[in-house]
C-alpha cells in the first residue's frame, strides 16, 4: 500500500512539473516575446519621429549651417596637401672681397611652393635683404634660391628656385573665411620641420601696428588662435581642404613665443602682390589719394549713420584719384564695387589689390545722403603708370635695385636720373651709406638717362666707382663711391 501511495505522489509531482512547464513557455510568449517585440516597434517608431523630426529642422537654414560647423572636422586631407608644400628658408648676407668670404648671422622661417616650376612666396622679413637664401624641401631635397622681389609694405616676398614638378599649393578665398571657421598653421617653428597646428579665425581685418615704418604699408591680417613660433614666418595658413588662405607673419607676444594669437596676411591679397613681383619685380600700388581714420560712435551719430561703419576722408591729395572722382574731405567710404567697408584695414586691403590705371567704383556718404562714384587708381607720383624694376646680376652683385623715372617724377625734380628701389643689407652699395629713394643723375660725373647707360659704365669701369645725384626731400648733391675689381 505504501508503495502504491509513493508511485502517485511520484506521477502526480512530474505531471505538476510538465504543467509548469508548459505554462512557462505560454507566459513567456505571451509576454516577454510580446514586449520584445513592442521595444523593437518603440525604437524604430522613434527613430523614425527623429529622424522625421531633424528632417524638418534642417529646413532652417541657421539650424543647418549649426550642424555643419558642430561635426567633427578631419584635418588629415589639409595636412596631406599642404605640408608638402611648405619649405625651410634659411637666408643670410654674404660679404665678398679678395681676401676672404664672411658670411654673416642668418634668419630662418618658412615659405610656400605656388607653382610647380619653383616660385615660393614668403615673408620679407624672413630674407631680411640677405644676398643668399637657401632652401630645404619637405622630402629633404636643397637648393639655393634667387629673390624675385620684396615687398616691405606688405612684408611679402617671391623667391624661385630652378626645380620642376614640385608639389604646390592651390590658393584659396580669403574674403569667404568666417570668423570661428576652423584653419591650419604649417611651417617649421624652432626649426622643426613640417609642423601642422590647428585654430579657429579669431578676427579678420586686425592692424597691430608692425609696418608703421613703412609708407603706404598694409596691415589687414587674420587673426587665428593657431599656435605659431619663430621660424613659422611666412608659412601656410589653410582651410580643411588645404586651401592657402593666409601667410602666417606675426604673434602677439610678451615673451617672443605664442601666447594665443598669430596673423596672417589674407591669400587675396599675397596673390596680387605675388603677381606684381613675378611680372615686374616691384608691387604696382593702386591708390586713392586719401588720408582716412576708422569712424567712431561719435562721428557716425554725427553724420547720421546708423551704425559704426566706413572710413572718414580727413585729407585729400591734390590732383589724386579721389579729388579727381569728386571726393571731399568728411566724406565716409562705405563700399568698393559694392563690398562693404567697416574698417582702414579693410579698406586699405581691398584698394591694395588694385594697379594704377584699374578703376573701382566707390559708395560713400554726404550730408546724410549715399552717393557714387568711379575713381581711376594712381601710383605713388599720381600717374596712372606701371613701373618695373631692374635686377641686372651686376646691379645685384653690387646691392641694390633700380627703376628709371617717370615723366612726372622727372618734371618734379628738374632732371633725368634713376631711382634706387631697395639695398641689400651689408652689400657694396649698403657700404657707402646710400638710403633708399636715392636719385643717381651721374656716374663718374658722366650723366646718366637710363638704367642701360649705366651697366654698360659699370662695365667697363675698374676701381673707384662714384655714384652722384639727389634726395627730393633734402637738398645739395650726394655722392657715393665704391671700388669694383674684375
Amino acid at each position: 500500500m505504501f508503495q502504491n501511495s509513493n508511485s502517485k505522489t511520484i506521477f502526480t509531482t512530474v505531471v505538476i512539473c510538465m504543467l509548469c512547464s508548459v505554462l512557462s513557455v505560454a507566459v513567456y510568449h505571451s509576454f516577454f516575446a510580446k514586449s520584445s517585440l513592442e521595444k523593437a516597434d518603440i525604437e524604430s517608431y522613434a527613430q523614425k519621429v527623429s529622424y522625421q523630426r531633424i528632417n524638418s529642422l534642417l529646413q532652417s537654414d541657421r539650424l543647418t549651417k549649426s550642424l555643419r560647423s558642430s561635426a567633427p572636422t578631419d584635418f588629415i586631407y589639409a595636412s596631406q596637401v599642404s605640408t608638402p608644400t611648405v619649405v625651410y628658408i634659411e637666408a643670410s648676407s654674404q660679404e665678398e672681397n679678395q681676401f676672404w668670404n664672411n658670411k654673416k648671422a642668418s634668419s630662418t622661417g618658412s615659405g610656400v611652393i605656388i607653382s610647380e616650376d619653383g616660385y615660393i612666396v614668403t615673408n620679407n622679413h624672413v630674407l631680411n635683404n640677405s644676398n643668399v637664401v637657401q632652401v630645404l624641401l619637405n622630402d629633404n631635397r636643397e637648393y639655393s634660391a634667387k629673390v624675385i622681389g620684396t615687398d616691405p609694405t606688405t612684408d611679402l616676398a617671391l623667391i624661385k628656385i630652378e626645380e620642376q614638378g614640385l608639389p604646390f599649393v592651390l590658393f584659396g578665398n580669403s574674403d569667404s573665411l568666417q570668423v570661428g571657421e576652423w584653419i591650419l598653421a604649417v611651417g617649421n617653428p624652432f626649426r622643426l620641420q613640417s609642423t601642422v597646428t590647428a585654430g579657429i579665425v579669431s578676427a579678420k581685418a586686425r592692424n597691430i601696428q608692425i609696418l608703421n615704418n613703412q609708407n603706404y604699408s598694409i596691415e589687414s591680417f587674420i587673426q587665428t588662435d593657431a599656435a605659431v613660433n619663430p621660424g613659422n614666418s611666412g608659412g601656410a595658413l589653410v582651410n580643411t581642404t588645404g586651401e592657402l588662405v593666409g601667410i602666417n607673419t606675426a604673434i602677439m607676444t610678451y615673451s617672443g613665443s605664442y601666447e594665443g594669437y598669430s596673423f596672417s596676411i589674407p591669400s587675396n591679397l599675397v596673390k596680387k602682390v605675388v603677381m606684381d613681383l613675378k611680372e615686374f619685380g616691384v608691387v604696382q600700388r593702386g591708390l586713392l589719394g586719401v588720408v582716412i581714420e576708422n569712424m567712431t560712435n561719435e562721428s557716425a551719430k554725427e553724420k547720421s549713420l546708423n551704425k559704426v561703419t566706413g572710413a572718414r576722408i580727413t585729407a585729400i591729395n591734390q590732383g589724386g584719384a579721389a579729388q579727381e572722382g569728386g571726393l571731399q574731405v568728411e566724406d565716409v567710404i562705405l563700399e568698393v564695387n559694392g563690398r562693404a567697408i567697416n574698417s582702414v584695414p579693410e579698406l586699405q586691403e581691398i584698394i591694395g589689390r588694385f594697379r594704377p590705371g584699374q578703376q573701382v567704383s566707390i559708395t560713400y556718404w554726404r550730408n546724410k545722403i549715399k552717393n557714387y562714384t568711379k575713381l581711376t587708381l594712381r601710383n605713388q607720383v599720381n600717374t596712372t603708370e606701371l613701373i618695373s624694376t631692374r635686377k641686372d646680376k651686376v646691379l645685384t652683385d653690387l646691392g641694390f635695385e633700380l627703376r628709371e623715372l617717370t615723366e612726372l617724377e622727372k618734371a618734379k625734380v628738374g632732371s633725368f636720373g634713376i631711382r634706387v628701389i631697395s639695398i641689400y643689407e651689408n652689400s657694396t652699395i649698403a657700404l657707402t651709406n646710400m638710403a633708399p629713394n636715392f636719385i643717381i643723375t651721374s656716374i663718374n660725373k658722366k650723366p646718366v638717362n637710363n638704367i642701360d647707360q649705366l651697366i654698360a659704365i659699370i662695365n667697363e669701369t675698374k676701381g673707384k666707382i662714384t655714384l652722384e645725384g639727389i634726395y627730393e626731400k633734402y637738398r645739395g648733391r650726394y655722392p657715393y663711391s665704391f671700388y669694383r675689381e674684375e
